[in-house]
C-alpha cells in the first residue's frame, strides 16, 4: 500500500477471523506474518504488514455504516478465488465477481461481508 501504511480493526471471534483472512488474503499472495495474544497481521514480508485484526475485548458491535475496505488483485482468477474462499469461511455475498461498468470500463471486482459485518471488496483494473 503506497498511501496507507496499514489498517487494523477488532473482531469478535478471533479464531474464525484468522481462518477467514488466512484464506482470502492467501489468494492475493499475502500470508500471516505474526500472531500474538492481542491480534494478527498479514502482508508479504515480516515488518511490512498492511492488514491487522485485533481481539475485541469489549462487547461486540457492528462496523460503522459506510466502512468499506478494498483489496487489490493482480488477475481475475484472484478475484474469483478471494470471493469463493470468503463464502467458504463464513463471509456473505455482497456482489459476485464481474465487471463494474458503473465504476469504470476496466473495473472488475467482487464484494463480500466478513464474519463481523465488515464490507470487503477485491478489485482489479483489466
Amino acid at each position: 500500500m503506497d498511501f496507507i501504511g496499514h489498517i487494523s480493526f477488532s473482531v469478535s471471534d478471533f479464531q474464525k477471523s484468522l481462518a477467514f483472512y488466512d484464506a482470502v488474503l492467501g489468494e492475493l499472495g499475502h500470508q500471516r506474518m505474526y500472531t500474538a495474544a492481542s491480534g494478527a497481521g498479514w502482508g508479504r514480508s515480516v515488518g511490512r504488514e498492511f492488514f491487522e485484526i485485533k481481539k475485541r475485548v469489549e462487547k461486540a458491535s457492528a462496523p460503522s455504516e459506510g466502512f468499506h475496505l478494498a483489496f487489490h488483485a493482480n488477475k481475475k482468477e484472484e478475484v474469483h478465488r478471494f470471493y469463493e474462499q470468503a463464502l467458504k469461511h463464513g463471509g456473505r455475498d455482497n456482489g459476485a465477481p464481474g465487471p463494474r461498468p458503473d465504476y469504470g470500463t476496466d473495473y472488475y471486482a467482487a464484494f463480500v461481508i466478513d464474519p463481523d459485518g465488515y464490507e470487503l471488496e477485491v478489485k482489479l483494473f483489466v
